[in-house]
């Protein structure tokens, strides 16, 4: 089981907005469908984020996560992770909402303060359907998302008792040792699941020595105690993909990093990119992870003692 790969996809997040793509889902209903579209396809977990349906703005309202969750779970055994990073435009209480009133399985958890630029995305989209997405993009040159050593501790503080794991995310290698900090303080507890993230403006770039680099650090610092898995933002995400699991770790894709499913294609929907690195990972002759695959490398605590 340890040498199969878990494909996680990330179906629609903070990062693109809805004019960018007429396939980005926005609608519950189109979250759902996605979801169970990716899990159909051969995603072991899918990370989710919520959005108003009138305009698709991102939106933490665990009532919203609550119009997509029950239709995931009662047509797929997939593995659900929610975010607590919601968009930088958030505080960190109300990006906790889902994952401390829904106690998912999994939860995205940002291992830091970044800057996080969005506004290169303006040389490649010009017409916006609503008014929010232009200002959104456009003023990320002055933006922070923040999260503290005090907002990480109260998320991981908050959700103990609801016994959620979380994927990790690292976008530097700063990232990898904050992560060690709380696993040192007893905040975390292995397995890891240490998702590293490349080429987003802010973070590490997609450099195949950067994605190296992460590996051996993280290598370094967890041994034995971690999967590691990656995502690569854009353009970057296949061959990303591609490099983590020859070098024997797990992969992230979905239209939430990427909306790409080719040189200047968009992808029709996250399933095409969750069978396009399936199809890859299976002629290296890598076998895929099932949800139940999935739950027993990370030693998750069963989709009956969610909150959805």
């Amino acid at each position: 089981m340890a040498n199969k790969v878990i494909i996680t996809c990330a179906v629609t997040g903070a990062i693109h907005t809805p004019s960018m793509s007429p396939h980005l889902p926005v609608t519950p209903e189109e979250i759902a469908d996605a979801a169970i579209g990716a899990a159909e396809a051969g995603a072991a977990i899918v990370h989710l984020h919520a959005r108003n349906p009138k305009d698709g703005k991102p939106t933490q309202d665990p009532k919203m996560f609550m119009k997509f969750l029950p239709a995931i779970a009662a047509k797929s055994d997939v593995v659900i992770n929610l975010t607590t990073g919601g968009a930088p435009t958030m505080g960190v209480e109300e990006r906790l909402q889902p994952a401390l009133q829904l106690k998912p399985e999994v939860a995205s958890l940002n291992m830091g303060s970044m800057n996080f630029g969005l506004y290169e995305m303006l040389d490649r989209f010009k017409d916006f359907k609503y008014d929010w997405e232009k200002p959104y993009l456009e003023t990320s040159d002055d933006r922070i998302f923040k999260n503290t050593f005090k907002d990480i501790a109260h998320i991981l503080e908050s959700c103990g008792n609801n016994n959620t794991r979380f994927e990790i995310e690292c976008y530097d290698i700063g990232h990898l040792y904050t992560a060690a900090h709380f696993l040192d303080r007893g905040f975390i507890k292995p397995p890891l699941l240490i998702q590293s993230v490349f080429g987003i403006r802010g973070g590490i770039g997609p450099h195949p020595e950067d994605v190296i680099h992460m590996k051996r650090t993280a290598d370094r610092l967890f041994g034995d105690q971690y999967l590691w898995s990656v995502l690569g933002g854009g353009r970057s995400q296949m061959y990303v993909a591609v490099q983590s699991a020859v070098m024997g770790g797990n992969v992230r894709v979905g239209l939430e990093d990427s909306l790409w499913g080719g040189k200047g294609v968009l992808a029709k929907s996250n399933a095409e990119q969750v069978s396009k690195i399936r199809r890859i990972l299976e002629d290296l002759s890598l076998e895929i992870a099932t949800p139940e695959d999935a739950r027993a490398m990370l030693n998750l605590k069963g989709r009956d003692k969610v909150g959805f």
